[in-house]
């Protein structure tokens, strides 16, 4: 045993090394290639590096990235781009925890026409507010009061769904919409 190893540390030492890697050249010995098992990396190399593209030509350039909003502004409009842009044409396409984070805003659901307003939609605020009252004093008249509580609850959750999609449009689109 003690023989082999010496050949096969000879063997190794006479070997040439690759230029600026330090592992030896594969040796053939009756036919079977004899790499040295101390320095080479054997079947558990890294994968090579695949250079980085250097053309910045066909990379398109992010629109959201220089928007005056926050950094969590920004993730929840890339993925609003990621779903298709306001109609949310590709939202299945997306995890469960971004669908959540595109379609419900918790701000949205508990501050509804206020969190509008400091968002600058005030038309949807308003449109919004004087349905909610108008919804709710009916039920009252009609003498549906137990219904008033779920339809203010049915506007709080339409603020939620509505709040990142609206701001999305009024700040990434330039567009101001009343519904």
């Amino acid at each position: 045993m003690f023989r082999i190893r010496r050949f096969f540390h000879q063997l190794v030492a006479d070997a040439p090394r690759l230029p600026g890697v330090g592992a030896v050249q594969p040796i053939t010995l009756k036919g079977i290639n004899v790499t040295d098992p101390y320095n080479s990396a054997g079947p558990y190399a890294p994968p090579a590096a695949r250079p980085a593209p250097t053309s910045t030509a066909s990379a398109k350039p992010d629109p959201i990235a220089g928007l005056d909003v926050s950094e969590s502004w920004k993730r929840k409009f890339r993925l609003i781009e990621k779903a298709g842009g306001p109609k949310l044409p590709g939202f299945r396409d997306l995890r469960p925890g971004e669908r959540l984070r595109v379609n419900f805003n918790i701000l949205g659901f508990l501050f509804g026409p206020i969190y509008f307003l400091i968002k600058g939609l005030w038309r949807q605020s308003i449109v919004y507010l004087m349905c909610t009252v108008t919804l709710v004093v009916l039920f009252e008249v009609v003498g549906l009061g137990e219904f008033s509580r779920a339809a203010g609850y049915g506007f709080a959750a339409l603020y939620a769904v509505r709040a990142n999609v609206s701001y999305y449009k009024k700040v990434v689109l330039g567009e101001t919409t009343w519904l």
